[in-house]
């Protein structure tokens, strides 16, 4: 039987106060990242990753062009603008400062929270990409269709709360995502605002 590194084997390098709290919660959630469970939503959540993303806007872009439904073409160009908002702002941050995956911590006990450039996908944890598209892309969603507004919230959930089980983020990388989801869908609304609800779509 194959041996996995314990998180307990591997204590928490020294951080103080609420680094401390966010780095324990996250290794503690990582003795997890192997159950099937886990690895089912982790491989769902992979959804919210740029290029899926995008091909998932692009595809609602598309139906309602299609269809005849310019209602839904344009909330999937919202949707477009914010996952991009949402994206470049978050690769902004990733490359000015370096954060260890919770994973290297789990492996190695390597880490570092630190402004600097990136070195590589091991250290850009802070903040979560695939929340933050995740986020930004349902919030449009229920802002334009408040029929799906639980579903696309409860996706969006799932995506964002299972990056932490999976040893991929912190829980502050998960809120920092999420402030940022939010942020960018509130500037879509502001700069490309949306058609009235349509109860009928």
């Amino acid at each position: 039987m194959s041996q996995h590194s314990d998180p307990e084997d591997h204590p928490a390098p020294q951080t103080e106060g609420l680094e401390r709290m966010d780095v324990e919660a996250a290794a503690s959630a990582a003795r997890h990242r192997h159950h099937p469970v886990v690895k089912a939503l982790g491989t769902a959540s992979e959804l919210a990753d740029q290029i899926p993303l995008t091909m998932v806007c692009g595809t609602v872009i598309a139906g309602g062009l299609v269809t005849g439904r310019p209602n839904v073409a344009r909330t999937g160009m919202r949707m477009m603008a914010a996952h991009v908002i949402a994206n470049v702002v978050k690769r902004r941050i990733k490359n000015r400062l370096r954060r260890t995956r919770p994973e290297e911590i789990v492996k190695h006990r390597d880490y570092e929270f630190e402004p600097g450039e990136s070195k590589g996908g091991n250290d850009t944890s802070f903040p979560s990409g695939h929340t933050a598209g995740a986020v930004a892309v349902a919030a449009i969603v229920a802002r334009d269709m408040p029929g799906l507004a639980l579903p696309a919230a409860g996706t969006a959930a799932l995506m964002a709360g299972v990056q932490i089980p999976r040893a991929k983020h912190y829980p502050m990388d998960v809120l920092a995502g999420t402030l940022l989801g939010l942020a960018a869908a509130r500037a879509v609304n502001l700069l490309l605002p949306g058609d009235n609800a349509d109860p009928g779509r």
